[in-house]
């Protein structure tokens, strides 16, 4: 099983930033997935190649009158074959549910789509000592019924802050993550990742991979931490 290196744009990027996906397809080579989730309007832009292509987000069914949402067939159909589902921005800002994300998740396994499954506890959880208790109840009530996902442990006081977890936090919590999910799942941490700090986060038991956010905006910052993860898949680091 290959390890994962995601990149989540968010709400950056115009036609412009493709030359960014160019400069790495030229630069990545094959011994890690390389994934890169940018806004929908790019998906059909971007030349097909060893880069891997992801939404950020779908809808739960396949169509309707659904004003300014996007389906799972639709991102399929524009070139996606993951998408990242119950992001804790999603889940902040839209009021999405651990229901709400399993219904999308099922919605992207059925249209053909790997569901990156976003789980992560805030700072006021974590010191309150309910860091388990709240990525156990949110994890199982995320999970589609069936079919290939990944999930993506995001502490939600790590993401965009520059703070990283310490290693012990995310071997514990990964570890948990995996007696949830099984072998064969990929488990990917994400929190202000970055090419300074990526050797020690891959070398954790059970981190296969990143969901990255700046640093996957420039070739420059994203392809270190790249370089990084295959340098943990030589050494057989993976859950």
């Amino acid at each position: 099983m290959r390890k994962l290196a995601a990149g989540n744009w968010k709400m950056h990027g115009l036609r412009a930033s493709l030359a960014e996906i160019a400069a790495l397809e030229a630069q990545v080579g094959d011994a890690v997935e390389v994934l890169i989730c940018p806004p929908a309007t790019l998906l059909p832009l971007v030349p097909r190649g060893r880069i891997l292509l992801g939404g950020q987000d779908c809808h739960p069914k396949g169509h309707g009158a659904h004003t300014g949402d996007i389906s799972a067939a639709m991102l399929a159909e524009a070139g996606a074959s993951y998408v990242i589902v119950g992001h804790s921005e999603r889940r902040a800002a839209h009021g999405e549910t651990s229901a709400d994300v399993s219904a999308k998740a099922e919605a992207a396994v059925a249209a053909g789509l790997i569901p990156i499954v976003c789980v992560g506890e805030s700072l006021d959880e974590r010191e309150a000592g309910r860091a388990t208790e709240v990525i156990t109840e949110m994890l199982t009530a995320s999970l589609p019924k069936a079919g290939t996902i990944v999930v993506a442990y995001e502490p939600i006081w790590a993401i965009g802050t520059g703070a990283v977890a310490h290693p012990e936090q995310i071997g514990e919590m990964h570890q948990l993550i995996r007696q949830i999910v099984g072998p064969g799942v990929r488990i990917l941490y994400g929190g202000s990742v970055k090419p300074a700090n990526a050797d020690q986060v891959f070398s954790v038991a059970n981190v296969d991979g990143a969901l990255v956010g700046g640093a996957s905006l420039t070739a420059t910052d994203f392809l270190p931490i790249i370089e990084a993860l295959g340098r943990a898949q030589a050494l057989g680091t993976i859950g």
